[in-house]
């Protein structure tokens, strides 16, 4: 169809109505009869004719990538799995050489929005490896099939009317928005509606390229973590010693304290000294239990959770962005720290729900929501409250 005839069509569809109301996803509907409800949403959004007649071959549905978004598996890593493989050494050195080699980039944003590049360089490098790894499949293709499919359509549809947007704006063209099967797009994978709204034209040259452009994309992330709440000048995530009697079911993102409070019941840096005596909030945080790591985590660590839900992901981007700082290697804790398996880790779920614990969605990803399920099954039964999933809680709950 040629590019005239397609802005024609696109205008007509905004009295094209047919009275008749129109499902949000696949149900019943072909898919050109629910792409006609599209076009005409995002016209009355503000996306213009041309916009769509550019996108037009682009929006399309494919299969696989449904195919691919409904056969996703569940891995169960622990964080020192995970932290082995993604926190690497070469990852550290990276990030460090590219802070210097960026330094007034990341001066601006400390000074515009308050986070220091630490944290911006971790989820650059375990995103993207720094910008190599962007993925290279149309974003349209990808958002138009997951918004048709009704499995996450409404996420989905919010995410291609923001990428008709961000091309309506010239930040990039439809050939040049590329990326993972999924829709991220740009060096920190920032979903459409993210891109949208919180890019930055860092380099001054009036476009918003988070994938070319590396002074719009750190901007961008400084600009996401700001909007998420980060508090200039505090910590996020600090590395501690424990001692053997501490009250255990205080170990929970949930529950703060001062800092000072943690040092009375014997909490100390990693390194013996104490902890400053102040009123500074903190969570101690094990990812692996009480005979683990362990960390105190502040509210900006939270925020880092705001980025990415998942805490053994996000304890990791902490840790890395701690060590790009020059701390020294997290303390292991004991040897052979068990792990269940993602099919252990729905059991646990199912067997949660059924005595009233809520550990919320059984998908074998045990989230803050799980471990708080965990923590009350742990006080019910006499252990240790850590809020860590082991065999033995399991053994203990299928009995």
């Amino acid at each position: 169809m040629r590019r005239g005839v397609i802005i024609a069509a696109a205008v007509a569809l905004l009295a094209g109505t047919s009275g008749t109301a129109v499902a949000k996803c696949r149900s019943s509907q072909s898919f050109e009869r629910w792409l006609d409800d599209v076009r005409r949403e995002a016209i009355a959004q503000g996306v213009s004719a041309r916009t769509l007649a550019a996108a037009a071959p682009y929006l399309v549905h494919d299969q696989s990538i449904v195919n691919r978004d409904r056969g996703q598996g569940v891995f169960a890593q622990s964080f020192l799995q995970f932290s082995d493989r993604m926190a690497a050494a070469y990852r550290m050195t990276r990030g460090a050489a590219l802070i210097k080699q960026h330094a007034a980039t990341f001066a601006r944003i400390e000074r515009e929005f308050g986070v220091p590049p630490q944290p911006i360089a971790a989820f650059w490098g375990l995103e993207t490896d720094f910008g190599a790894v962007q993925g290279d499949l149309p974003t349209l293709r990808s958002v138009t099939s997951l918004a048709y499919d009704c499995r996450r359509w409404e996420l989905f549809r919010e995410q291609l009317f923001a990428a008709l947007k961000i091309i309506d704006r010239g930040d990039l063209t439809p050939e040049e928005m590329k990326g993972p099967w999924a829709g991220e797009i740009g060096q920190f994978q920032f979903l459409p509606a993210h891109y949208y709204e919180y890019a930055v034209d860092y380099d001054g040259d009036g476009r918003r390229d988070l994938r070319r452009s590396v002074p719009d994309a750190l901007g961008s992330a400084g600009n996401f973590l700001k909007s998420l709440g980060w508090r200039r000048g505090e910590p996020w995530l600090t590395e501690v010693r424990l001692p053997q009697n501490l009250p255990w079911d205080q170990a929970d993102l949930e529950i703060t304290h001062p800092r000072a409070q943690w040092a009375r019941w014997g909490v100390t840096q990693a390194n013996g000294q104490p902890l400053p005596g102040d009123g500074l909030p903190a969570a101690l945080l094990l990812p692996m239990g009480r005979t683990g790591p362990a960390f105190l985590a502040f509210h900006n660590f939270q925020v880092l959770l705001k980025w990415n839900q998942s805490l053994v992901y996000t304890t990791t981007a902490g840790y890395l962005a701690i060590r790009i700082a020059g701390a020294p290697a997290v303390s292991r804790g004991q040897p052979n720290i068990p792990v269940l398996t993602a099919q252990q880790a729905a059991e646990l779920q199912r067997l949660l729900n059924a005595r009233g614990y809520d550990a919320g969605k059984v998908d074998g990803k045990l989230g803050l929501q799980s471990r708080g399920a965990v923590k009350k099954a742990q006080i019910r039964l006499g252990l240790p409250p850590d809020s860590y999933p082991t065999p033995e809680l399991l053994e203990r709950l299928r009995r």
